[in-house]
């Protein structure tokens, strides 16, 4: 494979491009470079992606214990040592001329053989005071990262759908003394998760809604609108998780022609191969278990499906 052709200042010719740079794109990119793939990661932000605002991590194998920023940057730092990641570059569209992909990044543009959208997802947020100033201080939007945190402990989940159930379950095995906290007067989470939440005695707060989370250095309740009596009230927590739904961040999929499944996430194979010819796509974005280990699993196994694309498309 040839390793990339520089034209003019800004334009660079490529194997792979893979767009985002959390565990999915890392992951992606050093299994291509060591495939002899002349790839590059392209990350809006500093990279890391939703794995770097978790506080503590202790479900990744290798580490029993791990801030996700620092786990993040070491998995910056070792696809750095095998290829180029290019942070702060925002993909602003992808276009396919051809047999070859356009992307315009605003002042820089690449070209690729082969894309992979390792985009991630974004948890939807409940914009009220105290949920940006907490994040990590007992507040957290994931149950399956952070329950093990507030075991024995008073937590409040935040939403009346399937994934607030689900979370609340999740925390009340593991632990914790639960109240989930929904703003209608009933759950529109399935009969099955109403039924076991009622089973497992966790308390329903109905027609409630969250007007600021409360706490200076951490989380230490709840003001709520009772929109029976109009009135707010105050309740004491350890901790807040907000469970209001997930957005993948799909949008260039959709321009690619990709397929979307009905909650917006990228529809691949087992090989992680979309249904438009060169475009994978591994991560938050595919759905599924939404982990570190998982989005590491499905990059590398996306990687190795465009090398072998590369080599012998199996479009033919």
């Amino acid at each position: 494979m040839k390793r990339g052709i520089t034209v003019g200042d800004e334009e660079i010719v490529l194997d792979l491009a893979i767009i985002g740079g959390g565990p999915a794109g890392f992951a992606a990119g050093i299994y291509a470079a060591r495939a002899g793939l002349a790839a590059m990661v392209i990350e809006e932000g500093y990279g890391g992606g939703q794995a770097s605002t978790s506080p503590w991590m202790e479900n990744y194998p290798g580490f029993e214990g791990i801030s996700g920023l620092e786990l993040m940057e070491k998995m910056k730092a070792h696809a750095e040592k095998n290829l180029p990641v290019e942070a702060g570059v925002h993909v602003e569209s992808v276009e396919k001329l051809g047999e070859i992909f356009h992307l315009n990044c605003g002042t820089k543009s690449f070209r690729a053989r082969a894309i992979i959208l390792a985009t991630g997802a974004r948890y939807r947020k409940i914009n009220v005071p105290g949920e940006g100033e907490l994040l990590g201080r007992g507040l957290s939007y994931c149950a399956t990262c952070d329950a093990m945190f507030f075991r024995g402990k008073k937590v409040a989940v935040i939403g009346g759908g399937n994934n607030g159930a689900t979370e609340a379950l999740h925390l009340k095995h593991v632990g914790a003394q639960v109240s989930l906290v929904h703003r209608r007067d009933s759950l529109r989470a399935e009969k099955a998760l109403r039924d076991r939440l009622v089973k497992d005695g966790i308390r329903l707060l109905l027609n409630m809604e969250t007007k600021a989370i409360l706490g200076e250095e951490k989380v230490t309740g709840l003001r709520l609108l009772n929109r029976r009596t109009g009135k707010e009230e105050e309740h004491d927590f350890d901790g807040v998780f907000v469970s209001v739904g997930v957005e993948p961040n799909s949008g260039l999929a959709r321009s690619l022609g990709v397929e979307i499944d009905a909650g917006g996430y990228i529809k691949t194979d087992r090989k992680m191969r979309t249904n438009q010819r060169m475009v994978y796509a591994a991560g938050d974005v595919t759905g599924g278990l939404r982990q570190v280990v998982t989005a590491c699993a499905g990059g590398a196994v996306a990687a190795m499906s465009a090398y072998e694309d590369i080599r012998t498309p199996y479009w033919a």
